[in-house]
C-alpha cells in the first residue's frame, strides 16, 4: 500500500493514513453519504414504529385493561352511590398505576392511557358494561339499593371489584 498505513472503520473499508473518507482504493465517498446513511436508517425506524403504532387496538379492545378499568369504574360508582360501601382508595390507585405501567410497556402513551381515563363516552361505555353485569345478576343500576348489594356480594365474594371497597 505504498507505505500507508491503513486502519479499518466502520463500514469494513480501510482508511488511509487514518484520513476519514479516504478508502482502499484512494477515492473518498461524498461527505454526505454517512449522514444520508443515518437519516434513511431514523426514518426507517420510524416508518416501523408507526405502522407497529397504527397496528395496535384501541386502548379500550385491550381486555386485560379493559376488564381493570371495569373493575375500578364499578367500584368507584358502588363507593359514590352507597353510603354504607367505602372504597379503597389507596388499592385503587396503585391498580391504576399498574395498568397504566401494563398499558405503557404494551406501547401505549400516559396521554392514549388518560384520555381513556377522562373521556365520558368510555365512562359511560364502561357504565353500560357494568348494567348488563348487573343485570346478570338480577340487579338494576337504577333500582336503589342493588349497587350497595353488589358491592356487598363483590366484597364476599372477595372479587376484583370487592378487593377495591369496605363495608362502613
Amino acid at each position: 500500500m505504498n507505505g500507508r498505513l491503513a486502519y479499518p472503520c466502520r463500514s469494513g473499508a480501510l482508511l488511509l493514513n487514518n484520513r476519514p473518507g479516504v478508502h482502499r482504493s484512494g477515492s473518498s465517498r461524498p461527505k454526505g453519504h454517512a449522514m444520508l446513511k443515518s437519516i434513511l436508517t431514523a426514518a426507517a425506524s420510524l416508518a416501523i414504529a408507526a405502522s407497529a403504532a397504527a397496528a395496535k387496538p384501541p386502548l379500550r379492545e385491550v381486555p386485560e385493561i379493559a376488564d381493570g378499568i371495569f373493575t375500578i369504574v364499578v367500584a368507584n360508582e358502588i363507593r359514590k352511590n352507597c353510603d354504607e360501601i367505602d372504597g379503597r382508595l389507596f388499592k385503587g390507585i396503585g391498580e391504576i398505576r399498574r395498568l397504566r405501567a401494563r398499558a405503557n410497556e404494551l406501547g401505549y402513551s400516559d396521554s392514549e392511557i388518560r384520555a381513556v381515563l377522562d373521556s365520558d363516552v368510555e365512562k359511560e361505555r364502561f357504565r353500560d358494561r357494568g348494567r348488563q353485569y348487573m343485570a346478570k345478576l338480577g340487579l338494576n343500576y337504577d333500582k336503589p339499593g342493588d349497587l350497595c348489594r353488589l358491592g356487598r356480594l363483590e366484597i364476599s365474594n372477595n372479587s376484583a371489584i370487592g378487593a377495591l371497597l369496605r363495608a362502613n
